[in-house]
């Protein structure tokens, strides 16, 4: 695993990583990007191999030229902690998401979830998870949750803040390692009477259940695929939320979604990524 790290201002930092949420494929495995000093920020980027680490340096170089860039060789087994570690706890409507020593610091009233640095993606800090909390908290205003379901649950941070609404949540992930994580998560966050996680496709396990919330935070081509899948899933009058966008590639999953009986209630903003909350019509008598 390689290592590259650049210090520099907040706009030439935040080109920098930005030019990665634009890309997929990537040649980065991860990104963050952190406050140094008041005046100061550091951009991390990890990459599997040579080639992509050069890809990388490539990627900052043209976003933001006057970056210096180091690089050096990572651990492989602990890449994705040292990524994430020392992040700010995340604060998104009544929720604060973080590890459990910025957890035990925070004295803030906010449901707190704790979800460690791990390979499961999800602490709250990518702008997509974000936006499906602060989608959980546009909803719970108007009405309670009873049944969520959660495809591309990853950490499980989206079903566990549902559960700790006082909802049943049940999680899907394809990634086995991931959902493991997630499984682990749920019981340290005591909501395993309230939270089931599964590993597997969504679009077979989803199954023939009705969930009056459904998250689903991927990326476009899968959530288009699973427009069928999830539109079936929501009772009338439930809530669809889909994340995991860049803002071009939100018209094209609008696109789908809206022949299928759903009302876009709202459209939020984080970065460079959307979030989509809808709603499905209510059945005429």
């Amino acid at each position: 695993m390689h290592m590259l790290s650049a210090l520099g201002g907040l706009r030439e930092i935040k080109a920098a990583a930005e030019a990665f949420d634009r890309l997929d494929p990537n040649p980065a495995a991860a990104v963050s990007w952190f406050e140094e000093t008041p005046t100061r920020f550091r951009l991390v980027v990890y990459a599997e191999t040579l080639q992509d680490a050069a890809s990388a340096r490539a990627m900052i170089g043209h976003a933001a030229p006057e970056l210096p860039v180091a690089e050096e060789e990572a651990p492989d087994a602990d890449w994705v902690a040292h990524a994430l570690d020392g992040l700010p706890a995340v604060k998104a409507g009544r929720f604060i998401v973080a590890g459990a020593h910025a957890l035990s610091a925070s004295r803030s009233g906010l449901k707190k979830i704790w979800i460690e640095a791990s390979e499961a993606f999800g602490t709250g800090h990518h702008g997509s998870t974000k936006g499906c909390l602060i989608a959980l908290e546009h909803i719970l205003r108007t009405r309670r949750i009873k049944r969520v379901l959660d495809v591309g649950a990853g950490s499980g941070v989206l079903a566990i803040a549902a559960a700790k609404m006082g909802a049943s949540a049940y999680g899907i992930e394809i990634d086995p390692r991931a959902a493991r994580i997630g499984e682990v998560n749920v019981r340290q966050n005591n909501v395993r009477g309230r939270v089931r996680m599964r590993a597997g496709d969504g679009a077979r396990l989803t199954g023939r259940g009705r969930y009056d919330l459904a998250f689903a935070n991927i990326l476009m081509r899968p959530l288009i695929a699973l427009a069928p899948t999830l539109s079936r899933a929501v009772e009338p009058g439930g809530n669809l939320v889909l994340s995991g966008l860049l803002h071009s590639q939100a018209p094209l999953v609008k696109a789908a979604y809206a022949s299928r009986g759903f009302v876009l209630e709202r459209r939020l903003r984080l970065d460079a990524w959307t979030t989509l909350i809808w709603r499905r019509k209510r059945q005429r008598a």
